[in-house]
C-alpha cells in the first residue's frame, strides 16, 4: 500500500477523543531542581492516535507519572533540517503536515506557550559545542503537537521544537549529549518518532508481521542494555532493519534521547507504552523513558 493511499484509508475515522484547553500560565524555565528530569521517546502516531482512546489514556498516565517540566523540548521524526533549527517561541500557526484527513483534523488547536529562554539555552549548548543553528519561526508539527495533546491537554507547558539536526546516526546521539544538562533545567526532553515505520507494509493484516515483532524485540534489548553502539549501527546489527525502517527518520529522534540520558547510569530504561498500533498493525507503540 502507498503512503498516500494508506494515511487517505485512515483519514475517515471518527473523533474520539479532543484535547481540552485553557489559557496558557506557565513560564520558561528559570530555576534548576535537583533531580534530573527523565528523557522520553514516543511513538506519536498520527491525527488518528486522538480516536484511540486507550492511546490518549495511555499518554495521559504518563504524563502525570512524570515530573511536572518547567519546559518541554521537543524532538520529532518530522523535522529534519541542517544545521540545526531552533523553533519559533512565539505563537505561529501549527503545521499539519498530513494529506487526505477530515476538515477536523485541520482545526486542531494546540496554543503552547513559547519558551524563549529554552530557546537561548539551547542556543548555548549548541554554540559549546561547536554546533552551528539556526532560529527558524516554524510552529510545532503534528509529531509534536498531536502526542502533547494527550499528555498535557491544557497546553499550558512552554514548549520548543528544534529540528533533527540531519540522519546522522553517531552525531544524533552526541546532540542529544549536548542536551543532556537541560534535564536538571527541569526540561522534558522529548524524543517523538516510530521504531518501526513501513508505510507501505505496515498497514498489512490483523497482527504484527515477523519483521516488526523482531526488530520491535532487537530494539528493547538494547535499549535496556543501554547499548548506544548498537543501537547506532542499527542497520547493520537488526533484523530486518531495512524492512522495519525502509526510512528511519522515525528512528532517528530515539538516538536523541538515549544520548540526552546515556551518561547517568541512574537512568533506567522502562517502557511506559508498549503494544501496537491496530490501525497500522506493524507499527510498534513501544516508548522509552530513561530516568
Amino acid at each position: 500500500m502507498r503512503r498516500r493511499d494508506a494515511l487517505r484509508a485512515l483519514a475517515g475515522l471518527p473523533l474520539l477523543a479532543a484535547a481540552c484547553r485553557q489559557e496558557p500560565t506557565m513560564s520558561a524555565t528559570t530555576t534548576s531542581p535537583t533531580a534530573p528530569m527523565p528523557v522520553i521517546f514516543l511513538a506519536h502516531g498520527a491525527p488518528m492516535l486522538l480516536d484511540d482512546a486507550g492511546w490518549v489514556g495511555g499518554l495521559a498516565a504518563w504524563a502525570r507519572a512524570l515530573p511536572r517540566p518547567r519546559a518541554i523540548l521537543m524532538v520529532s521524526a518530522h523535522w529534519d533540517e541542517r544545521p540545526l533549527r531552533i523553533g519559533a517561541t512565539t505563537p505561529q500557526p501549527l503545521v499539519y503536515d498530513f494529506y487526505g484527513f477530515p476538515d477536523k483534523f485541520y482545526r486542531l488547536q494546540y496554543p503552547s506557550p513559547g519558551a524563549p529562554a529554552l530557546a537561548d539555552r539551547v542556543a548555548e549548548l549548541a554554540r559549546a559545542a561547536g554546533r552551528p543553528f539556526e532560529r527558524a519561526p516554524r510552529g510545532l508539527d503534528h509529531g509534536a503537537y498531536i502526542p502533547l495533546m494527550a499528555m498535557y491537554p491544557a497546553a499550558d507547558v512552554p514548549v520548543l521544537q528544534v529540528s533533527l539536526p540531519g540522519l546522522d546516526a553517531a552525531d544524533l546521539v552526541a546532540f542529544g549529549r549536548e542536551l543532556a544538562p537541560l534535564r536538571r533545567e527541569g526540561v522534558l526532553v522529548v524524543g517523538s518518532g516510530f521504531l518501526t515505520h513501513n508505510m507501505r507494509e505496515g498497514f498489512h493484516g490483523d497482527r504484527p508481521a515477523g519483521w516488526a515483532l523482531e526488530f520491535d524485540a532487537w530494539a528493547a534489548d538494547a535499549l535496556r542494555r543501554r547499548d548506544v553502539d548498537a543501537l547506532v549501527d542499527f542497520h547493520v546489527r537488526a533484523p530486518a532493519a531495512r524492512r522495519a525502517l525502509p526510512t528511519w527518520e522515525h528512528y532517528a529522534p530515539v538516538l536523541v534521547s538515549v544520548g540526552a540520558a546515556i551518561d547517568d547510569p541512574a537512568a533506567a530504561p522502562t517502557f511506559p507504552i508498549e503494544g501496537w498500533w491496530h490501525l497500522a498493525p506493524s507499527f510498534t507503540k513501544r516508548s522509552l523513558q530513561l530516568g
